[in-house]
């Protein structure tokens, strides 16, 4: 598990000019072989593709964002209607409800969680800086300030480790925090087998697959959703496969979401990935949000692009 520092740096308002290169590495092109790539700007340095490969077949979205440091961007969990309820609570709901329903200006948003039948999430939840779940699972936890911690999180007695601790009781205020499992990348460097060997038919076999990763050098994070169960559109990846894509993106970590017919992309509202079931999209516990969120820009700096 590797623990980010707290970025020092001054936040920046979106009307500086980013660093960041938005070209696709070269490496992931060479993996994926796409006949197809589409590109849609979302944001100052935010950026949506699509890529179709007949290799896999894959139909592979990509969410690329710099977000250390940045004070317009932010990631956020969003929680099925009926668990937003006061004490909490259980019940799912599409991650596109969830979108249309946040006071907050979704700019993408993944399916989270692994969830039980009653409709709770599996690991660690933190909402506004309150732990609403924990669990000694692997999480993906954000605040402002800092870069993304991704890793095992370790339930306690007076809180949930996420690369910090956030209290039981009162929280922090700030945290967001999403678990899944399992660990992809660790320090650059794959996390064990990647359940082939324990959980062969869910880790060996090709399914719908939903990540997060980031890459501590360039200081991007990237949102990953590979369509399956779908001959001839995707079949889907392995989780070794999966695991190549985020190395091939210059990912140091990453790590696995809940997949199969949960998997879904939500970019400016629209569904961009074709969900496996039958029905369409799953309803599902929670959801990873990238926010576009001027609050934590200085007064005064232009919070629009």
């Amino acid at each position: 598990m590797l623990g980010f520092a707290v970025l020092t740096l001054a936040c920046s308002p979106p009307d500086v000019p980013w660093a960041l290169d938005l070209t696709l590495p070269t490496e992931a092109l060479a993996l994926l072989r796409p006949d197809t790539v589409r590109q849609l700007e979302l944001h100052p340095g935010v950026v949506y593709r699509y890529l179709w490969s007949p290799g896999g077949p894959w139909a592979v979205h990509l969410v690329q964002a710099e977000l250390p440091g940045r004070c317009d961007l932010g990631l956020s969990v969003l929680r099925a209607k009926a668990r937003e309820a006061p004490g909490g609570g259980a019940g799912r709901e599409t991650v596109s409800g969830m979108v249309r329903r946040s006071a907050e200006r979704v700019v993408a948003a993944v399916n989270a969680d692994f969830f039980t039948p009653e409709g709770s999430a599996v690991g660690v939840e933190i909402v506004d800086g309150t732990v609403r779940s924990a669990a000694d699972r692997p999480a993906v936890a954000w605040r402002p300030g800092s870069p993304p911690w991704m890793g095992p999180a370790q339930s306690r007695a007076d809180g949930v480790e996420v690369g910090w601790i956030v209290g039981r009781r009162g929280g922090d205020g700030v945290t967001e925090a999403a678990g899944g499992f399992p660990d992809l990348i660790d320090a650059g460097a794959r996390v064990g087998d990647l359940e082939v060997g324990a959980r062969p038919t869910f880790a060996a076999a090709r399914h719908p697959r939903s990540g997060i990763a980031y890459d501590s050098r360039s200081g991007i994070v990237w949102i990953a959703v590979v369509d399956g169960r779908q001959a001839p559109h995707s079949m889907g990846m392995t989780l070794p496969e999966f695991a190549a894509l985020f190395e091939a993106l210059g990912a140091d970590e990453a790590l696995n979401l809940d997949g199969g017919g949960s998997s879904v992309l939500v970019v400016e509202g629209i569904t961009r990935n074709r969900p496996s079931d039958a029905e369409g999209e799953r309803a599902v516990v929670n959801a990873l949000a990238l926010v576009q969120d001027p609050s934590g820009c200085p007064a005064g700096a232009d919070d629009t692009p």
